[in-house]
C-alpha cells in the first residue's frame, strides 16, 4: 500500500500487474516505509506557515530521536572510487554539482576531501558489499543506488550499471547522486511527480531539478540559504554542462587517445553505403573509415542541424543513402545533411514505439527494423508505415539479447551491441553464430589498433 501510494497507483494492497511492472523499473534502493508520514508532516508545516527556519522547533520527533539529521551546517564529503566507464574528473564534477544543488536551496555548505574521514562517503560496489543481502546490488536495472540517513553518511552505487553524464543510453550519474545525497541529509522519498526525491530518478529537462517539495523538505531540516531564497537552475543547464564535459574529456590508452566510446557504451551506431561507421554518444559522433581509423569527436548538430541534442537510435538505408534518427516519440530522415520535407514525424503516426533501443536496415526484408524491449517492428521505407503482422517477439532472432544499444549490417552478417559485448547474427541461418568483445576484436569499430589482440573472446 505504501508503495502504491508513493507510485500514484490505486491503493489496493494487491500485487497486481501494474504494481509488479513499477517494481521492476530502475529506482532507488532506499525503502519507502516512512515516506507517507514524512510528506504529511511537511505539507502540514507548509499550510501552517512553519516552513524554513521556524520549522526546526516543530519538526518530527523521528529526526531528533533517531539522529537522522545533521547537527551542523558545514559538511565534508569524499568520493571513494568511481565507475569504470567514467574518469575521476567526470565523476568528481557530477558529484560536486549534485552537492551544490542542495547547498543552493538550504543553509548547508559542502567541502570535498580527497583522503581521510568525511561526513558523507560515496562509493561504487558490485553485488553484496557488507550492507546485508537485502542491499546487495543486482547488476543492470533494479536498484541503481541506495544511501543511509544521518549520521552514517554513506551513498552506494551499483558499479555494473551504465553510468553516464548525458542520461540517454544509461543512467545520469548527476541525478542519481543528487537523489542519494538527499537521503544522506535525512530526506525520505517524495510522492510529488517529477520531484528529485521521487523513488524513480527524474529526467533532466527544462524544469528545475528540485521541486517545491524537495526544497520544502531540505529547508524544514536545515533552514533557508543565507540569501533567504533558493537558487534554482533548469535541468537542461546541468545536462548541457555535464554533457559538454563528458564529450571533451578523452580516454587515454597505452598509445594514442582512444575515442571515449571504446571503453564504454554508445547511444547508437550505423554504417553508410561506403562502409563508414558512425558512432553516436550524447551530443557528439565519430566516424570510422573502412580501414578502422576513427575521427575526432564531431558535434552532432553541426552535421545534422535539425536534430535534438542526442539520439537514441540511428540507421542508414543503403538503397537511398538516407539517414534515419529516432529519439523519444519522433524520427527524422536526412538526405546528406539536409532534413527531408515533412520531417520530423511522430513515431506513433507511423505505428512505431517511443524510445526505441536501436534500429537497422535489414536486406532480406528491404525495410527498417526497430527494436524496443522484447518486440521488434518493421517500417516500410516507401510508405513509412509498419508492415502487416508486426510487431513480433524478439525470440524470432535466435540468440539475441534484450536491451542492446545498436546494430550494424555488414557483408558477413548483422552485428548487435550491448555494453562491451557483440553478437554476430547470420541472416541465412537466422541465428547468432558468434559473440565476443567488440572493442578489441572488431577493427572496424576504431578501437582495435589501440587495444591490440585479445585471445579471451567468447565464440
Amino acid at each position: 500500500r505504501e508503495f502504491q501510494w508513493l507510485s500514484h497507483l490505486p491503493v489496493t494492497g494487491k500485487l497486481d500487474s501494474a504494481t509488479l511492472w513499477l517494481m521492476s523499473r530502475p529506482r532507488c534502493g532506499v525503502g519507502d516505509g516512512e515516506s507517507h508520514s514524512a510528506w504529511a508532516q511537511r505539507v502540514r508545516g507548509i499550510f501552517s506557515g512553519m516552513g524554513g527556519r521556524g520549522a526546526r522547533r516543530h519538526r518530527s520527533k523521528r529526526y531528533s530521536q533517531q539522529g537522522e539529521k545533521w547537527s551542523k551546517r558545514q559538511l565534508t564529503y569524499r568520493l571513494v572510487n568511481w565507475p569504470r566507464h567514467l574518469s575521476p574528473g567526470q565523476v568528481r564534477l557530477a558529484v560536486r554539482a549534485a552537492f551544490q544543488l542542495w547547498s543552493n536551496a538550504s543553509a548547508l555548505a559542502f567541502r570535498e576531501l580527497t583522503h581521510g574521514p568525511a561526513d558523507i562517503r560515496l562509493a561504487f560496489y558490485e553485488g553484496e558489499h557488507n550492507d546485508g543481502t537485502g542491499n546487495a546490488f543486482d547488476g543492470p536495472g533494479g536498484a541503481l543506488a541506495h544511501a543511509f540517513f544521518p549520521c552514517r553518511g554513506e551513498a552506494h552505487f551499483d558499479m555494473a550499471e551504465r553510468w553516464t553524464l548525458n542520461g540517454h543510453k544509461g543512467h545520469n550519474l548527476f541525478v542519481v547522486t543528487a537523489h542519494e545525497i538527499g537521503h544522506t541529509l535525512g530526506l525520505e522519498h517524495s510522492p510529488v511527480r517529477n520531484a528529485l526525491m521521487s523513488p524513480y530518478y527524474k529526467k533532466l529537462g527544462r524544469a528545475f531539478v528540485l521541486s517545491w517539495d524537495d526544497i520544502a523538505a531540505v529547508q524544514r531540516l536545515y533552514g533557508k540559504p543565507p540569501s533567504g531564497l533558493a537558487v534554482q537552475l533548469p535541468g537542461q543547464v546541468y545536462s548541457s554542462f555535464l554533457q559538454d564535459w563528458e564529450s571533451t574529456e578523452g580516454t587515454q590508452g597505452p598509445g594514442p587517445a582512444l575515442p571515449p566510446y571504446c571503453q564504454t557504451f554508445f547511444d547508437a551506431i550505423t554504417m553508410d553505403q561506403n562502409r563508414t561507421v558512425y558512432v553516436f554518444r550524447g551530443a557528439r559522433f565519430w566516424t570510422v573509415s573502412a580501414q578502422g581509423r576513427a575521427s575526432a569527436a564531431l558535434p552532432l548538430q553541426r552535421r545534422w542541424p535539425q536534430l535534438p541534442a542526442s539520439v537514441e537510435a540511428a540507421a542508414v538505408s543503403p538503397p537511398e543513402g538516407k539517414f534515419y534518427f529516432f529519439r523519444g516519440g519522433r524520427f527524422w530522415r536526412f538526405s546528406g545533411s539536409r532534413l527531408d520535407p515533412g520531417f520530423p514525424r511522430r513515431s506513433s503516426a507511423a505505428g512505431l514505439p517511443r524510445h526505441p533501443d536501436y534500429a537497422f536496415y535489414y536486406p532480406p526484408l528491404g525495410n527498417m527494423v526497430l527494436v524496443k524491449g522484447p518486440r521488434y517492428f518493421v517500417l516500410n521505407l516507401r510508405s513509412l508505415t509498419p508492415e502487416p503482422y508486426y510487431p513480433r517477439g524478439l525470440a524470432d532472432w535466435k540468440g539475441l539479447p534484450q536491451g542492446a544499444n545498436g546494430a550494424v549490417g555488414r557483408p558477413d552478417g548483422l552485428y548487435f551491441f550491448k555494453d562491451e559485448l557483440f553478437w554476430r547474427f547470420d541472416p541465412g541461418r537466422v541465428r547468432v553464430v558468434s559473440r565476443g568483445r567488440w572493442a578489441p576484436e572488431l577493427e572496424w569499430t576504431g578501437c582495435q589498433r589501440a587495444h591490440g589482440t585479445d585471445a579471451n573472446s567468447v565464440h
